[in-house]
Order: C-alpha cells, then structure tokens, then sequence
C-alpha cells in the first residue's frame, strides 16, 4: 500500500525544510497546525469537526483532560471511535531533541493506545 499523496507531500515539504523546521523559532502550534494535523486529516480523522459532530461523537479532541491516578492530563489529540476514546498524542516541537531529552515530554509525538 502507498501512502496518500498528501502524506508524501508533508514528508517531502518536511525533508525540504528540515533546517528551518528544527530551529528553536518553529513552536509546536505550527507543527500541530502544518503537518501533524493534515497528516491525521489525510487518513480520515476529522481534526476539526467539520461534520458538526456534537461532544460525545467527534472524532477528535483537543487537550483532553484524562484522569491517570490522582493526576489529571491534557494530551493534545484524543482520537475516538463512536465516543470511546482509542488513542492520544502528544505533540512536540521538532526542536526537542529525544536522544538527549528523555524527561516527560520530550517526544515529538508520543501515542498512547488505550
């Protein structure tokens, strides 16, 4: 199976603009914005509910604040299927560097699968 086309153009416009992308400037709200929400969007994911869904029934929420423990969570994406929650990603800046930075989030994305 090939990838869709726009998912290849995100990850050539990435590679293309790697040095600029990796600078301290570019802030998690542009990559969120540019590439990991069309990416989502390309494999069906209704980001930004265009569909009108009411609460319980998007398919997607942003900052989703989740019990785990005595602490609560806010992933940026909480990706849900008939309003059950499947999976979460949090969002980086390209910047972070996750050789070196191993503390909590750190990663550019991390998903969680529930």
């Amino acid at each position: 199976m090939t990838a869709p086309v726009i998912i290849r153009s995100l990850v050539d416009h990435f590679g293309s603009n790697r040095d600029q992308l990796v600078s301290s400037s570019y802030n998690e709200i542009q990559i969120r914005h540019e590439f990991i929400d069309p990416f989502f969007n390309a494999l069906g994911w209704d980001i930004d509910n265009k569909q009108g869904a009411a609460d319980a029934h998007k398919d997607v929420i942003h900052e989703d604040a989740i019990r785990i423990g005595s602490a609560t969570k806010a992933p940026d994406y909480a990706f849900r299927i008939g309003g059950t929650r499947k999976f979460f990603v949090e969002a980086k800046k390209p910047a972070v560097k996750i050789k070196e930075d191993v503390g909590p989030g750190s990663p550019r994305i991390s998903i969680a699968m529930t």
